[in-house]
């Protein structure tokens, strides 16, 4: 079995440069690290994790603790993010391990089991909470790990994420330079950060923009097209103002709305403009709803490589400041609010009609 020894002699270089490049220290050079990645392949070296753990008192495993089975329609992203996951630690000389916890018991118990037993060396947290604490848990232990997000405290912890207060004050702000006075949003599950994020870009644009903000047009629940289909219906059957602007937090919610808006014999974007944030998920497009929809746009698959790289650097001692990052987003036009004519019900849209 070829050794970090024989990866040396192979290549000219140290075991440490060798053992180095293998674990993507950022003091060797990219050149440097393919060139030994290259090697390692093609004489099927594969490190010793026993060994491993022996030397430095770490299994070598990190893992993933998800608390209940993802909802049939989150299946593809779910198996995307654990088998990217896995292949990035693979290629980074690690293992990965999913941990599919019992929903009926404390899911800190998982945490504190797996730690105790000192199986894993570090962790991945999916969709963080406004106060999450398997943080506060994990900080208290000193065991590494990486969010997927953000909590609302300043993150004093690896993470990679995108600017999801950005994202709410495009959205709004986009909607406003339009001619929208009254703007509402249908975002995600209560409690996440990332919605508290949006929520609160999409406030600071209705005061930025002199615009009524109206606690009855925040909506919030799980990411589907049944939400934003009853929170559209809600919206347009209250009492008070109508919206002419909505902003759905992912295209799925987009979904619902335009078959509510339609349903009630409005027009998109004439009557109602819709915008929407859009994660590149398989079983929806914004071109595919049939509509202009402008978007702002984050694919959620360019995250695991930062989680795994940044998870990977804080077991090797990173400094924070290397394995904190907030990813790019972009904002798509596509017309949406362009043929704004005003506000609209349904019933002055059937007057017109008439």
């Amino acid at each position: 079995m070829t050794t970090l020894k024989d990866l040396s002699r192979h290549l000219g270089l140290s075991i440490t440069q060798v053992s180095r490049a293998l674990n993507d220290h950022g003091d060797v050079s990219e050149k440097t690290k393919l060139r030994v990645r290259d090697a390692a392949k093609s004489l099927n070296y594969e490190a010793n994790v026993l060994a491993k753990r022996l030397v430095t008192g770490r299994s070598g495993i990190v893992g993933l603790v998800y608390p209940v089975m993802p909802d049939p329609s989150d299946s593809w992203y779910f198996m995307k993010f654990v088998a990217g996951l896995s292949k990035e630690f693979t290629r980074l000389g690690r293992q990965f391990m999913l941990h599919m916890a019992d929903d009926h018991h404390n899911h800190l118990d998982v945490y504190d089991k797996l730690v105790r037993s000192r199986s894993l060396d570090g962790f991945i947290i999916m969709t963080p909470q406004v106060a999450d604490e398997r943080v506060n848990f994990l900080r208290s232990r000193n065991v590494p790990f990486v969010l997927h997000g953000q909590t609302m405290d300043e993150p004093d912890y690896p993470f990679f994420d995108i600017d999801n207060m950005a994202v709410g004050y495009e959205l709004t702000s986009y909607l406003a330079e339009q001619g929208h006075r009254e703007i509402a949003i249908i975002n995600g599950a209560p409690g996440a950060s990332f919605v508290e994020r949006r929520f609160v870009g999409y406030r600071q644009a209705l005061r930025d923009h002199g615009l009524p903000h109206r606690p009855e047009f925040e909506a919030a629940g799980t990411m589907t097209a049944d939400l934003g289909l009853l929170e559209t219906v809600r919206l347009f059957q209250s009492d008070g103002p109508k919206p002419t602007g909505l902003i759905a937090s992912n295209l799925r919610i987009a979904k619902g709305i335009i078959s509510a808006v339609q349903a009630m014999g409005l027009r998109v974007p004439e009557d109602v403009a819709i915008v929407a944030h859009d994660d590149k998920l398989p079983d929806v497009s914004a071109d595919g709803l049939g509509v202009p929809m402008t978007t702002t746009e984050a694919p959620l698959g360019d995250s695991w490589e930062p989680l795994a790289r940044f998870l990977n650097a804080t077991l090797d001692g990173a400094p924070l400041s290397e394995v904190q990052q907030i990813g790019p987003h972009k904002l798509i036009e596509r017309g949406a609010g362009a043929g704004f004519r005003g506000a609209a019900t349904p019933e002055t849209r059937r007057a017109k009609r008439a």
